[in-house]
């Protein structure tokens, strides 16, 4: 039997309708919007000024707290402006504007297609180098990554848990990671492992991505034999299920361990990263190249063109949707991720974020809610909910009015937001939203506590 999470969960039709197309080079814009705040954390604090040239690869913020990372000029230019600009959900964010000028690196950046698989053994080192390369988790947390490599007191990791699984529809960005830069993404995985004191490493990939599969682990076995850093990292196939990506669903499927509420995975032994995170990692320790692109899967049946692109950080929306075609007519929304997890995008104006995985066009008719009804008591959102939850509870003390506490007893702040409860509910219940502003307002009571 296939392995996978042991609660809830669904299975939403794939639509992976861009998994054919090879990672392009998105052409530089003629301007970049880079903004502060690209991570979980404090907004990074800029060091440079208007009026100042900058290269590709030269740091253009440093972290603004423990918890934050550098930012870096994605592109050669002259920074333009230093100012609050609307971000995707048109909420303010200070930003640093750029207007490229030819494409000019920062010397020491290796732009080679050489693979380079030996690293030092300074774990130490290794960990700064990811610190001020200024990478995150390319999951969709956008946590700092050199934070997360670091277990607090009394926390040991036992395995490292890569994730290959894409579970959201029409996502491919990964996968398309996955077959062309797949030897990079475990020499990553082999580079955190070793900073972690080399523990087993296990990449999870989902059974729907067979040729992935294959693939990585063709490579593992092409680096064990050119050196012993590379032992102990395995594939594992994981059942077809949403949302098997999940960071405590893909610890729970490959470990059998569960987090408990108000934990972290590193309470159960486990660290989990990215198959992209794992590339940006070899990246900066092998190449020298900071966090200045990501790959973003553009696509939707109403979309003109598919397209997995590799952007520069900063670029507007609008210059990716203009190079592939525009605006379809019959696009009603666009979301900035997939259609479970994304949020809308309220201004095609903004800029992409490290973390910016993909841009998916919907039709009015995908967007469309069905007229809501009562609650029929099925309890279909409580068997599909991931983490265990009993989302018609939440609903109802969400709706009832000053049920915090409650809300908090019934582990409303557990909620990860996958919108499983909202796409079984047969009464069109707003369950997610509902539940997410109240998750909101008890987090904010927790943090006031403290």
């Amino acid at each position: 039997m296939k392995r996978t999470f042991s609660i809830g969960g669904i299975h939403p039709a794939d639509s992976k309708i861009s998994r054919e197309c090879r990672i392009e080079p998105l052409p530089v814009p003629p301007v970049v919007y880079i903004s502060l705040s690209q991570h979980i954390g404090a907004p990074a604090k800029p060091i440079v000024s208007v009026g100042d040239k900058v290269k590709v690869g030269q740091p253009i913020a440093e972290p603004g707290g423990f918890v934050s990372a550098f930012v870096h000029s994605s592109v050669s230019g002259t920074v333009k402006s230093i100012a609050p600009r609307k971000d995707l959900a048109g909420n303010p964010s200070m930003t640093v504007e750029i207007a490229v000028e030819g494409d000019e690196w920062l010397e020491g950046i290796d732009r080679s297609d050489a693979l380079v698989t030996d690293f030092p053994d300074d774990g130490a080192a290794l960990l700064e180098k990811i610190r001020l390369s200024g990478i995150v988790g390319l999951g969709g947390a956008t946590f700092p990554t050199h934070v997360k490599l670091s277990p607090p007191p009394g926390k040991t990791c036992e395995r490292l848990i890569i994730n290959g699984c894409e579970c959201e529809p029409y996502l491919t960005s990964d996968f398309r990671t996955l077959l062309e830069k797949g030897e990079q993404v475990v020499v990553g995985a082999a580079i955190i492992k070793h900073i972690l004191g080399d523990v087993p490493c296990t990449i999870g990939i989902e059974d729907n991505k067979p040729e992935a599969i294959v693939h990585i682990r063709e490579v593992i076995e092409r680096l064990k034999k050119v050196s012993p850093k590379f032992g102990g990292i395995e594939v594992m196939s994981l059942m077809k299920k949403y949302p098997e990506g999940g960071e405590k669903q893909l610890i729970d499927a490959v470990m059998h361990r569960q987090v408990r509420s108000g934990g972290l995975p590193i309470d159960v032994g486990a660290v989990v990263q990215n198959v992209a995170t794992a590339l940006a990692v070899y990246d900066a320790v092998q190449k020298n190249k900071p966090l200045i692109d990501n790959s973003v899967t553009v696509t939707g049946e109403c979309f003109p063109r598919q397209a997995n692109l590799l952007v520069r950080v900063g670029t507007p929306l609008s210059y990716i949707i203009d190079y592939l075609g525009g605006v379809p007519e019959s696009a009603a929304k666009v979301i900035s991720g997939g259609p479970m997890m994304g949020r809308a995008v309220a201004n095609l104006d903004a800029a992409t974020l490290k973390g910016t995985g993909a841009l998916l066009f919907l039709t009015e008719r995908q967007t469309r809610r069905g007229k809501e009804s009562a609650c029929i008591s099925c309890g279909k959102c409580a068997d599909a909910c991931p983490m265990g939850l009993e989302p018609f509870l939440l609903n109802r003390l969400a709706r009832a009015g000053d049920r915090l506490d409650e809300l908090e007893k019934n582990a409303v702040q557990d909620c990860i937001e996958c919108g499983c409860c909202l796409y079984t509910c047969p009464a069109n219940i707003p369950l997610l939203d509902v539940i997410r502003i109240a998750k909101g307002d008890v987090l904010r009571m927790i943090k006031s506590r403290k």
